[in-house]
């Protein structure tokens, strides 16, 4: 699928997301509800509706290559998770089950369970790929010292002496001949059980031709459904519901074998531009520190000569350096702003003293060319 079909399926998610915040933030939502069927009926509702999104938006960030919208999806998509654990919780408490029943909300909302399964969001290993690796590493070189650690210690405690050894091998020789004795002797008194149990019976009395019939139609019902099941295959084939058996699935102009390679083309994209994302931070910020810096570097050390200028002009001496503790330069920038604001302030108080003044000059001016 193109790039827009995800950015629409994503729009849609974000609409579903602001209509269920809406509606759980409604004064109608927010009563308490006394029932618990009604309440866990309630909170089931919601619950599929979050999983739905939860697979809409999980196979977005999936799929889409865009390094800062995979940024913004991936907080939407935990938010959206968080939710779920959340109403999984209330309803945990409100039926004292881990294990839940939607079929009346599942027929309510025309849907079916494999609509509500929660898959494990593939970014858990992608996005973690290196050190999954790195821990099956450190797992496989801890077993594999730990086995060599095994093996010799057992060769250590292996010391015994010949007549020791014949002993033990002695041992165990008599006791697998008496096992299979044993074995032996218990299938002999299986076979006279059943000798005595068929001569007490009697023989079969069933005519041989009633017996080749009840053959014949166990054989032709069997054969008849795997025509039939042969049949049915062939008509999912023609109508394009299966895939031809004698076609393997991957192939390379397969259907699967395409989504399958787009979804690893898509990958490989990912990665990519996330580097180059990665690297237009880091080249920006530099470009702006060589082309910017100097000029912001001189504006700040002039802002600060002047804060001490005007310090002294106020008290009479200069004033001292603030420490790491109080904030250091921050702290002058901090007093210098809000000095601003307030002198802003005063400016417009001022202002607005004259145009009082000056309006209520010109009512008197008015009243005394009126007489």
């Amino acid at each position: 699928m193109s790039h827009s079909t995800y950015n629409i399926q994503w729009n849609e998610a974000q609409n579903h997301i602001k209509e269920l915040l809406e509606y759980e933030a409604a004064p109608d939502a927010q009563k308490p509800e006394t029932d618990r069927v009604s309440a866990f009926q309630t909170a089931a509702v919601i619950y599929i509706k979050y999983i739905q999104v939860f697979r809409k938006l999980e196979e977005c960030y999936f799929q889409i290559v865009h390094p800062q919208k995979r940024i913004v999806l991936k907080h939407v998509l935990d938010g959206t998770m968080g939710r779920l654990l959340e109403l999984k919780n209330e309803m945990v408490n409100l039926e004292f089950s881990e294990y839940h029943f939607f079929d009346d909300v599942l027929s309510d909302m025309k849907l079916t369970p494999a609509d509500i399964e929660i898959p494990v969001p593939r970014y858990f290993t992608q996005d973690n790929e290196k050190d999954i690796k790195d821990r099956m590493k450190l797992m496989a070189e801890t077993l594999a010292k730990y086995r060599l650690d095994e093996t010799s210690d057992k060769k250590e405690e292996i010391k015994m002496s010949l007549e020791e050894a014949i002993k033990i091998i002695q041992v165990h020789e008599r006791a697998r001949q008496g096992c299979l004795r044993a074995k032996f002797m218990r299938e002999i008194r299986a076979q006279e059980e059943r000798e005595k149990m068929l001569s007490l019976q009697g023989a079969s009395t069933m005519d041989p031709d009633v017996a080749s019939t009840i053959i014949q139609k166990v054989w032709k019902g069997y054969s008849q459904r795997n025509k039939t099941l042969k049949l049915r295959e062939e008509e999912l084939i023609f109508i394009g519901m299966q895939p031809n058996s004698d076609t393997p699935t991957h192939h390379k102009d397969s259907p699967v074998s395409k989504v399958s390679k787009r979804e690893e083309e898509r990958v490989l994209i990912q990665a990519q531009h996330e580097r180059e994302y990665q690297d237009a931070l880091v080249n920006i910020k530099e470009k702006i520190r060589e082309a910017e810096g100097p000029d912001i570097k001189e504006n700040m050390q002039d802002q600060i000569r002047q804060w001490f200028i005007e310090t002294r002009d106020a008290t009479g001496k200069f004033p001292d350096y603030p420490s790491d503790d109080e904030g250091g330069s921050a702290a002058i920038f901090k007093t210098k702003n809000g000095e601003g604001e307030e002198g802003a302030e005063g400016e417009g108080g001022k202002k607005k003293g004259k145009k009082g003044k000056k309006k209520k000059g010109d009512k008197k001016e008015k009243k005394e060319k009126g007489k």
